[in-house]
């Protein structure tokens, strides 16, 4: 079902992975690959597989009465593997007994979810792929593009914006590589019967196991891990580190969207970022959503973390609390990441205001060009004592750097007029901006 949030905070391709219908269809899909497993490797007859994988649509159950019944069960294989074996009996009646053949409520649940973030695995990547070239293509254009760095949200010195972006994409691309890690160490089938010795399968276990994750395309482990659960809680960190990364992303394509500011904004649309009463506004929206997820997600990685600590060869409530908790960390993550692949791939620059910001305060972001010119002459500590005097003086008589430090005897004696003016040209104090520009244009894709 969806809901109004759904779109703001999600996207349509996870919110249909983690419905309901597909997280029966996820564990069903892991009772059909059982049979077939089980079929190969000799320990249920062939003719069981056609009845049983027939019977895992879960379009065939109803998920009101299902969930009725999860609530009295505990979890929801319990009910579903009933019901399923109620199905294939009333079409093979000798089928219905080699269902869940060997297996526990623990390896359906979690291989389902395995399968579910398999599911949803290429839709994150392909808009972080996205995300990453509107990134790149941003420090491409505007390598050069002066505009004022900013430091505890004060200005500093000059920068670029092409710096600026290059440097949101190199965080990405790291936090996209571990997240492919992280993937790649979850898919993993789940498969250990009742208390992981595998004994109801009379020495065959490792085989079913091995055949079952061949036939779920996942890996096999080593060993099952139904109280192990470092894979799931690294994917959540994992998540957890690019929701984090779009949040800085976000706040501060906010913060250049200020009007004070003014330097760059989201996309504008018809019924996009408006106000309810002042018809004036232009708000964020990408950035407000990805930022509410970047508060949101950490709360919840910190509960896969906490669940980690499981009692034994089965867990007392620290299982059960992944349930919901990792499906929305995707969610979340998936929608912040939505929401700022649009913002980016259509956002609106002004290097005009960006240039006006940065001559806003009449050459103070130079003073530290002026300092390391002097100091050369004076030595470094005079040299910073003249140059705060003179931008003291500045902000004190209103008056630009330039006249402040040409007023300066002790400065002109070791400045000329035109060394001056040079040093506080913003195009000429950008240091190796667009060497670092080109060394992440240049760098690997993550």
């Amino acid at each position: 079902m969806t809901t109004l949030l759904d779109q703001l905070f999600g996207t349509d391709e996870v919110s249909a992975a983690f419905d309901d219908r597909a997280r029966l269809q996820a564990m069903l899909d892991f009772e059909a690959g059982l049979a077939r497993a089980e079929a190969k490797v000799g320990v249920i007859p062939a003719d069981a597989v056609g009845p049983i994988a027939k019977a895992c649509d879960a379009g065939r159950f109803d998920v009101a009465a299902l969930a009725a019944a999860t609530a009295l069960a505990g979890n929801p294989a319990i009910p579903l593997v009933k019901a399923l074996t109620k199905a294939v009996a009333a079409a093979a009646p000798q089928a219905a007994r080699w269902v869940h053949w060997g297996a526990t409520s623990q390896d359906v649940i979690d291989t389902g979810l395995v399968l579910q973030l398999k599911a949803v695995r290429a839709s994150l990547d392909a808009d972080l792929a996205r995300l990453e070239t509107a990134l790149a293509d941003l420090a491409r254009a505007h390598a050069h593009t002066p505009m004022a760095a900013r430091t505890l949200l004060q200005q500093a010195l000059p920068t670029t914006f092409g710096l600026k972006a290059a440097g949101w994409l190199s965080g990405l691309r790291r936090v996209h590589a571990r997240l492919d890690q992280a993937f790649d160490a979850a898919m993993v089938v789940q498969f250990g019967g009742a208390a992981g010795t595998l004994a109801a399968l009379d020495g065959r276990g490792v085989e079913v196991m091995e055949a079952l994750a061949a036939e779920l395309g996942l890996a096999a482990p080593e060993i099952p891990w139904h109280a192990q659960r470092d894979r799931l809680a690294d994917l959540a960190c994992a998540l957890g580190l690019v929701t984090g990364t779009l949040g800085k992303l976000a706040r501060d394509l906010s913060l250049l969207m200020q009007t004070e500011v003014a330097e760059a904004f989201e996309p504008a649309g018809e019924g996009k970022g408006g106000s309810s009463a002042m018809p004036h506004k232009r708000n964020p929206v990408g950035a407000v959503a990805a930022l509410a997820a970047a508060v949101r997600v950490p709360p919840l990685v910190s509960t896969m973390l906490a669940a980690m600590v499981q009692e034994h060869e089965r867990a007392v409530g620290g299982w059960h609390a992944e349930w919901e908790t990792l499906p929305e960390i995707v969610r979340l993550t998936a929608g912040a990441l939505r929401q700022l692949r649009i913002a980016f791939e259509g956002v609106e620059l002004d290097p005009l205001r960006m240039r006006a910001n940065l001559d806003l305060t009449r050459g103070l972001p130079l003073a530290e060009s002026v300092s390391v010119a002097l100091a050369e002459k004076i030595g470094r500590q005079a040299a910073h004592y003249r140059v705060e005097l003179a931008s003291r003086r500045a902000v004190a008589e209103g008056i630009s750097l330039d006249e402040a430090l040409q007023a300066d005897p002790e400065v002109t004696e070791h400045l000329s007029r035109d060394e001056i003016d040079r040093l506080l040209q913003p195009e000429r104090y950008l240091g190796s901006a667009g060497d670092l520009v080109a060394r992440v244009l240049a760098g690997p894709k993550r």
